[in-house]
């Protein structure tokens, strides 16, 4: 890899680990476009691209993750007994995202990686709903059960933290606070992208992928690469979450995702 390549790849590691500390969405929106350039550009066989992208990210999401649940936690914003049940359906979630993502050819699983970034970007642009009000009585342990399979299956489906489902439902189904919910996305970000990339791995071994420092579907050299950087930021989102409003930041960010949605969406 050329200087400029590995800089740029610090770069984006260090962005998607801000981003998960700050908003508790895992990185994975701003790894896996880079990834899909990265990796068609590489000579790998389109048909390994967009599945090895996915794996990749996940594999990188892993200590991102947990390292924003360590700095949530110092702040008191992890409920331990919700991410027991959390993370019992993102485990399963995590399983049934990556067996579904694995049997899709890889431009469809491309166009829909594209849709869900534009989706994605427009609700975080358009839509502010009135949220209902906090609640100290804790969520049913089915509640957080369900609200972790939907968030760990979109995690291992789209190579994601998941925390861009995860938060809002947690919000709006659940009546936590915003700091709590963010917390607890982070800790069920870790079980279900753990349970996505071990998936990926398995179906790569099965598709017998070949090429250069990958194990299945996911990258190692890359991983070592952006995995330092992306866990330095993610200590400093954690941080900033705590001082600054989150809006403006959102607002730039949900533009970015829909431009990136529409050129991957459309395979430009």
């Amino acid at each position: 890899m050329s200087l400029s390549l590995i800089s740029l790849l610090l770069l984006f590691g260090g962005l998607a680990g801000f981003l998960a500390g700050l908003l508790g969405i895992g990185g994975g929106v701003v790894l896996v476009p880079l990834f899909l350039w990265l990796f068609a550009h590489a000579d790998m066989a389109a048909e390994l691209v967009v599945h090895t992208a996915f794996g990749t990210s996940l594999a990188i999401i892993i200590p991102t993750s947990l390292i924003s649940v360590l700095g949530h936690r110092s702040f008191g914003n992890v409920a331990w007994g919700h991410v027991f049940h959390l993370a019992t359906g993102g485990l399963i979630g995590g399983l049934v995202g990556s067996f579904l993502a694995a049997n899709l050819h890889g431009e469809l699983l491309q166009t829909c990686f594209g849709v869900m970034q534009i989706v994605i970007g427009l609700k975080l642009l358009f839509y502010h709903p009135r949220l209902p009000p906090e609640t100290d009585t804790d969520p049913s342990a089915l509640s957080l059960i369900v609200v972790g399979f939907v968030g760990g299956s979109f995690s291992a489906f789209f190579g994601v933290g998941g925390g861009v489902i995860a938060v809002p439902l947690m919000l709006i189904l659940l009546h936590l606070p915003i700091r709590l919910a963010v917390g607890n996305s982070s800790a069920l970000i870790v079980v279900s992208s753990l349970a996505g990339t071990v998936s990926y791995v398995w179906y790569g071994l099965q598709a017998q992928v070949d090429f250069p420092w990958s194990v299945g579907y996911v990258n190692l050299l890359v991983v070592a690469i952006v995995a330092p950087s992306s866990l330095m930021f993610a200590r400093l989102g954690v941080r900033v979450a705590h001082r600054i409003s989150q809006d403006r930041l959102l607002r730039v960010f949900s533009v970015v995702l829909i431009a990136v949605g529409i050129k991957i969406g459309l395979h430009l």
